[in-house]
């Protein structure tokens, strides 16, 4: 089976007074419209990873995330699409929701682990599944050197220069595919990425294991709200407000933290006037899920 999806992320331009005020031209790339589920960052970070399974006669993915993991629910999604089994290892207690109920929906058989057991990923794997040959492992969400591989390829797709570039971080794969993408094409876009946990900075070891070569780039590290998945009443109202202005669904985890960033920043005088920013919507927007109660 060809493991392939028509990729369907166009630019839109996103407009507002703050931006108007400082001379910004400010759009949004909607990798959100990829696939319902399987979308944004997720698909990217996957494609490699299933083709290097099919390469290697795998057929069961196994993988791991949190209860609200959109990479769980991408991959479950993509198993079932593509014709691969999977397991996923989800991080603390058995619980119900909506995300697992999707999961399951899709034929993923879900294992669950207690937080001190999950950190070591691989040892897990080797427990549960070492004596499956079909078995094939994924890092909690798609992070190595094919997802990189995959995320670089949205950088192909650009018909126009920016002088900016910024995405929201959680393991750095996503971060490092782009910046390799602008590296191979030579353009002199300053890349920026939003990590959204606290104390991101380590993210940048992160991404520089997975870059073709060095290159500049730039870590904004004060917009994680308190942590991973960690979220205030200043943020869900600007999301809220975001939605309803553009029409364009958005999260508070990943790309909710990211636009906050670039309203803030533009807001500071951050940019010189008549800048060219690309966000970079990642998709995701079903981790709306596990926020409903914070609206």
């Amino acid at each position: 089976m060809n493991i392939d999806l028509d990729i369907l992320s166009p630019v839109h331009q996103i407009n507002d007074k703050v931006f108007d005020e400082q001379g910004l031209k400010v759009f949004i790339k909607r990798d959100d419209l990829i696939h319902s589920i399987i979308s944004g960052n997720k698909w990217r970070k996957l494609k490699y990873l299933l083709k290097a399974a099919q390469t290697a006669n795998k057929n069961h993915l196994v993988t791991f995330g949190g209860a609200y993991s959109n990479h769980l629910l991408a991959t479950a999604a993509a198993a079932a699409k593509f014709g691969f089994k999977t397991t996923g290892f989800v991080r603390g207690e058995d619980v119900e929701n909506d995300t697992l109920f999707l999961c399951r929906l899709h034929g993923m058989n879900l294992l669950f682990v207690d937080r001190e057991g999950y950190r070591d990923k691989q040892a897990l794997f080797n427990k549960y599944f070492m004596d499956d040959a079909d078995a094939f492992f994924i890092d909690e969400g798609g992070a190595s050197a094919e997802g990189a591989k995959g995320c670089s390829e949205l950088v192909d797709e650009l018909t126009e220069t920016y002088d900016h570039i910024f995405c929201a971080c959680g393991t750095g794969t996503t971060a490092a595919g782009i910046i390799n993408g602008l590296i191979a094409h030579q353009l002199p876009t300053q890349f920026n990425a939003v990590p959204v946990l606290k104390n991101g900075g380590f993210l940048k070891d992160e991404i520089d294991k997975f870059l073709i070569a060095p290159a500049p780039y730039q870590l904004h590290t004060d917009y994680h709200f308190g942590g991973y998945a960690k979220v205030n009443d200043e943020l869900i109202a600007f999301v809220k407000t975001f939605v309803a202005k553009t029409g364009i669904v958005i999260e508070p985890v990943y790309t909710g933290k990211m636009l906050y960033a670039i309203y803030d920043l533009a807001s500071q005088s951050y940019f010189k006037p008549g800048s060219r920013i690309l966000a970079i919507h990642s998709g995701g927007i079903w981790g709306l899920l596990g926020m409903k109660a914070k609206f």
